[in-house]
């Protein structure tokens, strides 16, 4: 059973930096996964925010947060990092680990099998 878990969340004033941590376990080969970073804040959908092919490498984010966040992995540890620079009050959300594995497809936003239970984001102005 995969089990995710993120740490590193925290409350930091606008434009502050962060790391996010999920930690997997359970993985038979987590070197042939699509580890994604997920956020939702109060009121709104649910956001896709960076992912990794842990295999190839190739890295995915979403528009609003290009140039600020950088999503790396550490194979060793079975962890994926989530860096947040120059954060803003939007960024303020419940963070989720999540993954499925064989790799990201280009909708690597659609179709996540595992959860962590999230890390919570406050970001004030």
């Amino acid at each position: 059973q995969v089990q995710l878990v993120e740490s590193g969340g925290g409350s930091v004033q606008a434009g502050g930096s962060l790391r996010l941590s999920c930690a997997a376990s359970g993985y038979t080969y987590f070197g042939r996964a699509c580890m994604g970073w997920f956020r939702q804040a109060p009121g709104k959908e649910r956001e896709g925010v960076a992912a990794i092919d842990t295999s190839l490498g190739y890295t995915y984010y979403a528009d609003s947060v290009k140039g600020r966040f950088t999503i790396s992995q550490d194979k060793i540890q079975n962890t994926v990092y989530l860096q947040m620079n120059s954060l803003k009050p939007e960024d303020t959300a419940m963070y989720y680990c999540a993954s499925y594995g064989g790799g990201c497809t280009p909708a690597w936003y659609d179709g996540m099998h595992y959860w962590g239970k999230g890390t919570l984001v406050t970001i004030s102005s």
